[in-house]
């Protein structure tokens, strides 16, 4: 019988945030107003991208992971250029928001994005929208999904989002991944996870 030989091989996953979306934040919003800033956030393209992360290792990125939004389709084209196998899956996009209901008040849209998002962090004002706790298995999945692409690719990239991001991470941690870089939650942000599997050949 042929003797099969093993040899170890260290896999990676990067999950890179989006960078910044083509859309102003400045002033002050009403109820109706901060509901279409959210459209228009999920329908913005992004400013153009001056410094790249040098940590992603563009030539040697042949197939990039992204969600469906704009924001990260473009992020990782302007990345990665357009010869670059881009593979969409809306498995990948950003935990919902829904702004709240206070029609006699103005904020600026960062009190109101923040509101939203920690009362769906508890558990409320997830009406008609994704709950916190399904978009927690939602992230789990794109865990074992990207996973799976890494034993074919060994550095598997994702374009995504903030909040599912670090969802994904932790659900990566669960299941035996290393982080290695934590970049944050800014644009551009990434964060480096590994794992080491053996590969057999006859």
């Amino acid at each position: 019988m042929p003797q099969q030989n093993t040899s170890k091989v260290t896999l990676h996953i990067f999950l890179v945030r989006h960078y910044k979306p083509a859309i102003s934040r400045s002033g002050w919003f009403n109820h109706k107003q901060a509901t279409q800033f959210v459209s228009k956030y999920d329908a913005a393209g992004i400013e153009a991208i001056l410094n790249k992360p040098k940590v992603l290792l563009f030539e040697q990125i042949k197939r990039v992971h992204c969600s469906a939004l704009p924001r990260a389709k473009q992020t990782a084209l302007a990345l990665f250029g357009p010869e670059v196998e881009l593979v969409e899956d809306k498995i990948f996009n950003e935990c919902e928001r829904k702004i709240l209901a206070l029609p006699l008040f103005r904020f600026p849209i960062s009190v109101w994005l923040a509101g939203a998002r920690l009362l769906w962090l508890m558990g409320l004002n997830n009406k008609e929208i994704e709950s916190y706790n399904k978009a927690r298995q939602r992230a789990k999945e794109a865990a074992e999904i990207l996973a799976h692409y890494a034993e074919e690719e060994i550095r598997t990239v994702l374009v995504a989002h903030g909040m599912l991001n670090i969802f994904i991470r932790r659900s990566l941690v669960k299941m035996g991944w290393k982080v290695i870089r934590k970049g944050g939650n800014g644009y551009l942000a990434v964060t480096e996870l590994v794992k080491n599997a053996r590969y057999s050949a006859l």
